[in-house]
């Protein structure tokens, strides 16, 4: 092995985490391997060859960030479209914009309410649950938008989610709804939003575009039968592991819980089908939570997209096992008491740093987990190399 530094998982984290190393260590030889045949992790994208339309293939990702630091590191590998997220629900075959706002407001009460009206609306709407503390997702949503906004919009989606119904998940999953009373649909509220330009992979190409880093991919961390295993290295060399905690300890404590996404696949022989990015689907009886259309994240291609086609994918959301990917982590009680314990255990490794999504159990926007990678090289990696 001719490396000074593994990075297992060739994510953003680990991705970021290598640039940075190279970029402030003359000599030191950076080692990634990944259990895909791919770099990028959940934000890895290619382009569809029929339609010309760039998926995400592990759903959509939209980069947004209200962090300068970060999007001044992001700007060096990329430019970024004017791309603004919006999105629309469909509810009883109608179609309203979200988040909610004065538009769905006053769309689906079928009124013209000003901002100050709907405001006192919603307010009166929460009725009984005004004033008490939530005790359920069901009250909680009540409380936040009104019992009609809550059941047409959030009670039905939220229940495909998990799964599960709303009275026995925790009021903590949706601490907050955003209701906004004017008729501004943009999805988030970040300072910067769009794009990479060229696509999600290209951007990741250019981060660990030297020769000091070398990617092995389709390598398992915990396959023996290959050198760059846990088995010969920790201990031996540093050690950034980007993959499941729980995994990592060989599930000692017991297995944290996530959620996955399952993807079907349509064709349409048409230019254009839903006439958006994302389309949710706010209604029990529909099974999927929402549909994406590739096309329409990228507009300023359209030249090179193929007008008699188009490609979306519907999103099914269910439990995880040990060999789906995960998404989204739980977070029960049990979660976090099992994850102090692996949080512990990982304190004895040698030289060996957790981070990621997935090192850290927890759900990350793609600012924040570069945020997280940059501070983890500044306080952590540095000082290891060092």
């Amino acid at each position: 092995m001719n490396a000074d530094i593994i990075i297992v998982g060739a994510g953003l984290y680990g991705l970021t985490i290598a640039q940075q190393i190279v970029e402030h260590n003359a000599t030191t030889r950076v080692q990634i391997i990944d259990v895909r045949d791919h770099i990028g992790g959940n934000a890895y994208s290619y382009v569809d060859k029929e339609t010309g339309a760039e998926i995400h293939k592990y759903g959509a990702h939209l980069f947004h960030t209200s962090d300068e630091r970060v999007w001044n590191y992001v700007n060096r590998f990329t430019k970024f479209t004017n791309y603004v997220h919006r999105v629309y629900t469909t509810h009883n075959n109608e179609v309203f914009p979200l988040p909610i706002n004065l538009g769905t407001i006053n769309q689906f009460f079928r009124a013209c309410y000003t901002p100050a009206q709907a405001r006192e609306l919603v307010e009166r709407q929460a009725g009984e649950y005004a004033d008490v503390t939530p005790s359920n997702l069901n009250e909680q949503g009540i409380k936040l938008i009104g019992k009609p906004l809550y059941e047409a919009f959030i009670k039905n989606y939220t229940a495909k989610q998990w799964q599960t119904d709303p009275n026995l998940l925790p009021a903590s999953i949706i601490r907050r709804l955003p209701v906004r009373f004017t008729y501004n649909n943009r999805y988030f509220k970040d300072t910067w939003e769009g794009l990479p330009a060229d696509g999600y992979t290209a951007w990741f190409e250019r981060m660990i575009d030297n020769p000091r880093i070398t990617v092995t991919l389709g390598t398992d961390f915990f396959d023996t039968t290959q050198p760059l295993n846990k088995e010969a290295l920790v201990g031996t060399v540093p050690v950034v592991y980007t993959g499941p905690i729980d995994r990592y300890f060989n599930y000692s404590l017991g297995t944290l819980k996530w959620r996955t996404v399952d993807f079907k696949e349509v064709r349409y022989d048409e230019d254009d089908h839903f006439g958006c990015p994302v389309m949710n689907f706010a209604d029990a009886d529909v099974p999927y939570t929402r549909a994406i259309e590739f096309k329409h994240f990228n507009p300023e291609r359209s030249d090179r997209q193929n007008h008699d086609k188009t490609v979306v994918w519907y999103e099914y959301s269910r439990f995880a096992g040990r060999d789906d990917d995960p998404y989204y982590p739980v977070n029960t009680d049990g979660d976090k008491k099992m994850l102090a314990g692996y949080r512990a255990m990982a304190q004895s490794e040698p030289n060996v740093v957790f981070g990621g999504r997935l090192g850290q159990y927890a759900y990350f926007d793609m600012w924040a987990t570069i945020d997280s990678a940059l501070t983890a090289y500044e306080e952590k990696i540095a000082p290891m190399l060092a």
